[in-house]
């Protein structure tokens, strides 16, 4: 996985853990989980937008 090993993953864990505290970790995967979805959502708008215009011009 991106050419890291178990070793370095694990390093970069424990400086994660490190940087936000154990308690903040789960406030932190959740922020990141809504903002990847309202970024995805995003991406999908313009879509929507598309097919709403097609169908009032038909």
């Amino acid at each position: 996985m991106f050419g890291l090993g178990t070793t370095e993953l694990v390093i970069i864990a424990f400086v994660v853990v490190l940087l936000f505290g154990g308690k903040r970790l789960p406030q932190l995967g959740r922020s990141m989980g809504s903002a990847i979805t309202n970024f995805k959502k995003g991406l999908n708008s313009p879509d929507e937008k598309k097919e709403e215009e097609t169908k009032e011009e038909a």
